[in-house]
């Protein structure tokens, strides 16, 4: 088999130890190659740098263990050409696996060139991407945390979920605090409401006459500090991701060794004009478009085509045929943190009113099931971006009715012989003419 490159390394990283593989090709066009252990503290990473450099390596291979990855890459990304692979792709046959035989594996398919390379985005993206996923995180246990103040006051006997529509508002907040701080008097705390909620005043009442304990105050008090504390956390973190939007927009990281434009010379916008395009697609806002493009990106040339990308955000159906025969089109894993916020984006979508999608969703949850439509959406909505990024231009709607005008003869046929037969009559369609 053909050779492709002369000097490559294959690295099989574990928590506490990365087994490397050298392979060159010497004046004989003979193999030579040498394996070494190393710890994976950064000095021990720089000795492994040293070792590959020693043999001038061009291109060194590694699969994708967890986060073990991350600091290997990060000390050998400026010297050599490093491959993180998918270790899907790299499998050897069973029985026949140890550390050094998977980093020799590695070598030899590198030194073929049979491996293809995983998207790692640049350092800057990778900051921003880091902000917007421990973003979502404090989201989520914010979350939690409102879950938890209510069941706690369903172990009070406030049933406050009941009446308003959201426990976190102004009025129920203020409703919480002074239950925390001690009142029991439901008429006072009922007397907190504001707005459209005073016209529930009796029911308000009712629903705060409860049996509220030391306990259950002294817990609330500490749930309603720790969201005000993950409030000013989410936004501070989100003022952060603003300011690295503006950075990567201007082309400036803020460190003078990412001289590199992040943008990159194929870009078809700027990270800001990228935020402000996803933010006229149905179900994304602009903290959903931040944290989109923290995963995929501005530049598409990654992605040769849409479903490339689908596929790699893990919304794409999967491809399982045999003998002439469809099986499972299940989908297949992909970036578990893109396919979250994709679905994410697709709920908030088909609840707008008048739109392509949710004409689209309903026309598939009727004979696929709503899970499955669901993530068809999703995928409507990565594939549009994919055109969007590549092409710098807006998101266009179709319009609720897209379907219905796309084959009109056909519809009103439909709808004629439904007519027909629900009054046994015939029916005959006369089309008007306006004036202009």
């Amino acid at each position: 088999m053909q050779k492709v490159y002369k000097r490559v390394a294959g690295l099989d990283v574990h928590k506490k130890s990365v087994v490397a593989t050298r392979m060159r090709v010497n004046a004989a066009e003979r193999l030579e190659w040498e394996t070494a252990t190393f710890g994976t503290t950064t000095p021990e990473l720089l000795d492994l740098h040293d070792w590959l450099q020693a043999w001038s390596c061009t291109h060194v291979a590694m699969e994708s263990s967890g986060d073990y990855w991350k600091p290997v890459h990060n000390l050998l990304e400026d010297t050599f050409e490093v491959l993180l692979v998918n270790a899907q792709h790299v499998k050897r046959v069973p029985g026949r696996k140890t550390d050094v035989s998977d980093a020799e594996w590695l070598a030899e398919l590198q030194l073929h060139g049979l491996l293809k390379a995983s998207f790692i985005p640049p350092k800057p993206q990778r900051a921003l991407r880091e902000l917007s996923r421990y973003r979502t995180r404090l989201i989520q246990e914010r979350a939690r945390t409102v879950n938890r103040v209510q069941k706690l006051l369903e172990g009070a006997n406030i049933k406050l979920a009941a009446v308003v529509s959201d426990i976190q508002g102004v009025s129920a907040q203020a409703m919480l605090e002074q239950l925390a701080a001690g009142v029991e008097d439901a008429q006072a705390l009922a007397q907190l409401a504001r707005g459209r909620l005073r016209n529930k005043l009796p029911e308000l009442e009712k629903a705060l006459t409860g049996m509220v304990q030391a306990h259950h105050r002294f817990l609330l008090t500490k749930q309603l500090a720790h969201i005000e504390f993950l409030d000013e956390q989410i936004a501070d973190i989100g003022a952060a991701i603003a300011r690295q939007v503006e950075e990567l927009s201007q082309g400036a990281s803020g460190n003078e060794d990412d001289a590199a434009p992040p943008d990159g010379p194929d870009a078809a916008v700027t990270w800001e004009q990228a935020v402000d395009l996803l933010d006229t697609v149905p179900g994304i806002d602009q903290q959903i478009a931040e944290m989109i493009l923290a995963e995929t990106g501005i530049a598409m040339q990654q992605f040769p085509t849409a479903n490339h990308l689908a596929a790699w955000a893990g919304v794409a159906p999967g491809n399982h045929e045999s003998g002439g025969k469809r099986y499972s089109g299940r989908i297949r894993p992909g970036n578990r943190h893109l396919q979250t916020i994709l679905v994410q984006a697709a709920w908030a979508a088909v609840r707008t009113k008048g739109t392509f999608l949710k004409a689209r969703y309903h026309r598939l949850a009727a004979r696929r099931g709503k899970k499955r439509a669901i993530v068809a959406i999703a995928h409507s909505i990565v594939v549009s971006i994919w055109h969007m990024l590549s092409r710098g231009e807006a998101y266009q709607e179709l319009g609720a009715d897209y379907f219905d005008q796309r084959n009109k003869e056909a519809k009103v046929s439909y709808l004629t012989r439904q007519l027909e037969k629900l009054t046994g009559a015939t029916v005959q369609i006369t089309f008007s003419t306006v004036a202009a």
